[in-house]
């Protein structure tokens, strides 16, 4: 069993960058890693998601072109790079790896449904 821990969470002002990093150990087949976030009362929402095969990549729309999801196959580590942070961008940050092996990458690695192993969070908080 896979078994994830995130780190790299803290407090930026507006405007500023973290890199939050997923360290994975374990045996497992799973190839598309997904982070994920959640802010206080609403559901948690898919951010990113990476084909570890592949190298593909998929990220939502509130994110795209501030956000970089990329991996480290020597270190078995994923990362996500955030750039340009906004006070919206607060919550707690999970990453999951999803069950099952897939070809390619697309919409649906943002659906909660699709991952079986997340990691403990790290909180990132960007203040105004």
């Amino acid at each position: 069993q896979v078994q994830l821990v995130e780190s790299g969470g803290g407090s930026v002002q507006a405007g500023g960058s973290l890199r939050l990093s997923c360290a994975t150990s374990g045996y497992t087949n799973n190839n598309v890693m997904g982070w994920f976030r959640q802010a206080p009362g609403k559901e948690r929402e898919g951010v990113a998601g990476i084909n570890t095969s592949s190298g593909s990549t998929y990220y939502a729309d509130t994110v795209k072109g501030r956000f970089t999801i990329s991996q480290d196959n020597a270190k078995n580590t994923v990362y996500l790079q955030m750039n340009s942070l906004k006070p919206e961008d607060t919550a707690m940050y999970y990453c999951a790896a999803a069950r099952g092996f897939y070809f390619g990458i697309g919409s649906w690695c943002l659906a909660n449904e699709r991952y079986n192993v997340w990691g403990q969070g790290t909180q990132v908080t960007v203040s105004s």
